[in-house]
Formats: C-alpha cells, structure tokens, sequence
C-alpha cells in the first residue's frame, strides 16, 4: 500500500500499558513512534496492577528467585526465558527509579520489599496497594514529553498489513488496519472508509509492530480485566498463521472481593445484614484482593471459621482449593481474614483495598471479607522469543498478549509487570539493531520497505464490526478449547534443573503451537 491517506511511521506499538510505553521509551529517538490504546490510555490492566513488580535482590536470591518462578509455573516455563527476566530485573527497576517511580522505602532510605504467595523471600517492591499504578502513570508521563511519539487513544486494531515475499517465502508484518472514532485526529487525517457502526477505517504504515494488547478477560463473565480486552491480537494472529502458544494457560486469581449488587444489603461473616453503602459501585470488573494481603498475613476461611488451605501456595493450587470448599458448603464465596495484619497496615499499605471493602460494607479491619476467584491472568499468548520477535518478520509482541515462556502454566506473583517490561525493552533494542541495519544497507534493494505494501480493498469483514467482533471472539475461544484438549492428552517434556536436581516436567513444549 502507497496510500496518500495512510498515517506512516517507523514503528506502531498497539497498546498502552506498560510494555508499550516502556518499548516506545527505549526505542531510538530519531524513529517515528505512533501508539494506539484502544480505550482511553488508562484502561489498561497495568493500571489496575495492585500487589507489586518483582526484583533480584543480589546474587544469593537467584537459585530461589529462579525455583520459585519454576515450581509456580510447574516447571513448564522456558528456563532461558526465566533466566533473562531475573538477570535483567534490576536494570528495569534502575530505570522506572529514573522517572520517578516511588517505591516504598524504609527509614533509613533503602527499599522496602514484601512476600507473597509462593515467594520463598520477601523480593517485591511496592506503592501502596497500586503498584501498577504508579508505574504505568510515571511511564506514560515520560513517554508524554517524547517528541518523536503520537499517541492516540480509542483506536482498535483490526487487521494486520502484511505482504508476501517472493524471495523468502513468507509474510512481512508492515503496519495495522484499525477503527477510530468519526470526530478523532485519525479519522480526520487519515479515515478512508466508515464501519457500519459510525467509525472510519485507518491504515497505519509502518516499519516494525509491536503487539502490546494485554490479557483476554473480557471473554470471560467473571473477569479482574478491563472488559475491552477481549484478545483481538490473538484473533489477527490466527488468520494470518502467526504462531499462538498455550492459549489454555489461563489463571484464576484466587481472591476477588464478592459482591452481589442484587441486594441492597450485605451480609456479614457473623450472618448479620447492614443496608450497602454505595449503590452506585456497579461494574463489569471484579475487584482484586492482592496476593499480598496474603503475603503479610491474611488467611482463608470457611463459613465455620475455619482455616481450609495455606493461603501461600501458587494461584492455581489456592484457587483449587477455595473452588473446592465452597462446593462442601454450597457457597457462593469463602472468606479471607486480616486479623494477623495490624491495622495501620491494612489502612495504609493495602488503603485502596479497605477504602473499596468500606464502600461495599466491610470493614476489614473488624471482620473477614468475603471473596470468590475470578479469572485474571493470560499466560498463553502469541509466540516470541527472547527478544519479542513472533513468527512474522517485523512483527514483535511483548505484555501479556505474548507467550514467551516465563510462568509456564501457572505465573508467580507479581511477575507480570517486570516480564512485561523486559520483553518490551528486549523488543525496542531489536529494532533499533535491525533498523540501523536497514539504513546501513539501504543501497540493497528491499522487498520490505512499507511504501512497496499494496493493499488491495478493503475486506468487508472490516465494515461490520459487531460480527467481526463476535466471530474474533469464538476464533480464540474455539482455539483456547482445541489446544486445551490437546494438552489434557499429551505430557510436557523432560526437564532437569540444577537447581532441584530432580526431573521435573519443564521447558517450552514441543508440540504443535496454535497457527
């Protein structure tokens, strides 16, 4: 495509939670950086990120740094991967520190670190309970000031504009097809063709992509993520024959704060009733109770009062475990308890989480809060490498849209944020090596160059948004299901840590990847 309507730039970064704002931060400043958020930048689950981001704390915390993100992932995690996000934690942690990022600090200046579930040491630095706040806000602040990146929110991706090489044999990813309101800068600029529900269509020409669309949990009825991520990168992938990896690896947080907007009363452990506070608090979310008010103490109770599991064990084993009770009693939800945490704690470490619990009801400080796992986290994703690079050329992705093997099949806490950061700054450094490389040899003739793209018209699946929508959402649906089968009748492969001497099920599996 060669169009004079087309918006062209040097590298489109579709998202903008964290891995997008970090890659377009360690991009190189004479590149043109265009970031689509498809909501507002905001509504990203970066911000919504509570308990903390993980680092290495020296040289004595790798071997159980490296166990622990293994044994949670049960040992199906790419020890390569997990190796490079550990090593390069503190260098990621240098440069949020760099923009402003408070982390807490104890008194005598240093930073201050906290434990949670399936943490063998207290190596997670935190703001409050809004860690990903904090971080996402200070990020996107500094990719603000950057001259050399646009940003425009309320744009979706739709298509990829790829092309074929003859020379090579496969597909070349130059740039995104996307929708953006009819009264947008975009629109204006750049909108060829309107949708059926008012939106025009926009080409963005580019270089390279980077894919750093976030989770699918707005596939789901009961969800933490924003309902708008609903896996649209995945979807895209899948036509184009783009390599997708452990789809099925989805995780269930274990603790939700369980709310029945149904009723205008709430109902307390001790079985009293008090008339909810707030009416106005409906939402298509479900609030998450950190991991580490489990980490500092908080324990798991059944309707009797009685503790049923320890709360420290990884995600998919606690939530099993509440899944469970709540069957024996017939429940709807159990209950988790602060009683051990002391209460200036509760109020200031974990504020936004009592400030939510008083708005529905519940003090947690004086009683248990009730709770319910929902699902929260996306393991599986498009397939990259150490650097981010897919199965397309010049195509990356990074967060958690992609699948580069650190959790396995069940992530750790809190390594969401510093895995998304990593990938994201291994992705930038690519490009900026193989861009250099391309002006250096630009004298070579160059199938690749965006401007030879030809687009032919514009697909009609395209104008109809809702239905592109819907079947986007049984695409994924329908893989997530193909490859759960799949692995319910074929075992992971081999692998021998030395850090547990033992042979354990572990490494990237080598079956069939979703195309």
């Amino acid at each position: 495509m060669n169009s004079a309507k087309s918006l062209k730039t040097d590298v489109v970064i579709v998202g903008s939670g964290v891995a997008g704002l970090y890659a377009a931060m360690n991009l190189p400043d004479n590149l043109n950086i265009t970031i689509i958020s498809k909501g507002n930048v905001t509504e990203c689950d970066s911000y919504l990120a509570q308990g903390g981001i993980c680092m290495l704390r020296d040289d004595a915390d790798y071997d159980s740094y490296f166990e622990d993100t293994m044994r949670a992932g049960h040992y199906e995690n790419d020890p390569d991967s997990v190796d490079q996000m550990i090593r390069q934690s503190q260098d990621v942690i240098k440069d949020l520190i760099s923009i402003g990022t408070d982390f807490e600090r104890n008194a005598d200046g240093s930073l201050d670190f906290t434990k949670e579930g399936a943490h063998s040491n207290k190596r997670i630095l935190f703001h409050e309970d809004i860690t990903g706040q904090e971080i996402t806000s200070k990020l996107l602040e500094a990719v603000k000031k950057l001259p050399n990146v646009s940003i425009y929110e309320n744009v979706t991706m739709i298509d990829l504009i790829t092309k074929k090489s003859n020379i090579l044999g496969d597909s070349s990813c130059h740039g995104v097809v996307c929708t953006a309101l009819p009264e947008s800068e975009l629109s204006d600029k750049y909108g060829i063709y309107e949708t059926n529900d008012g939106k025009k269509i926009v080409f963005i020409e580019s270089f390279y992509t980077i894919l750093a669309c976030g989770g699918i949990g707005g596939l789901f009825d009961h969800s933490t993520n924003y309902p708008i991520l609903t896996g649209d990168a995945l979807a895209i992938c899948l036509k184009h024959g783009i390599k997708l990896e452990n789809p099925d690896y989805i995780q269930i947080h274990p603790t939700t704060l369980y709310t029945d907007h149904s009723s205008m009363y709430v109902e307390h452990f001790d079985g009293s009733k008090s008339l909810r506070p707030s009416t106005d608090l409906l939402t298509d979310r479900a609030f998450l109770i950190s991991e580490s008010v489990r980490g500092e103490g908080g324990i798991l109770l059944g309707s009797n009062g009685e503790r049923f599991t320890d709360e420290l064990q990884p995600r998919d084993v606690v939530s099993s475990a509440i899944f469970q009770q709540m069957e024996k009693e017939g429940s709807k939800h159990v209950w988790l308890s602060m009683e051990h945490i002391p209460e200036d704690e509760i109020r200031n470490h974990f504020k936004h989480i009592y400030e939510h619990c008083l708005e529905e009801g519940y003090d947690a400080t004086k009683e248990p809060i009730p709770v319910v796992p929902a699902q929260h986290y996306f393991m599986g994703g498009i397939k990259v490498d150490l650097n981010g690079q897919t199965s397309m050329r010049h195509l990356f992705a990074a967060g958690e849209t992609c699948c580069n093997g650190v959790h396995g099949r069940n992530r750790l806490a809190s390594n969401s944020l510093l895995e998304s950061l990593v990938w994201a700054k291994k992705s930038a450094l690519l490009i900026k090596e193989k861009y250099d490389k391309r002006v250096v040899f630009s004298h070579i003739p160059c199938s690749e160059n965006a401007s030879d793209v030809s687009l032919t018209q514009v697909a009609p699946e395209w104008i109809d948004t809702m239905t592109l929508k819907v079947n986007n959402k049984k695409l994924v649906l329908s893989e997530i299901e193909r490859m759960k089968e799949y692995h319910e009748n074929h075992k992971p492969k081999q692998y021998i840590t030395s850090r547990t001497g033992n042979y354990a099920p572990s490494g990237r599996r080598p079956d069939p990847v979703s195309a």
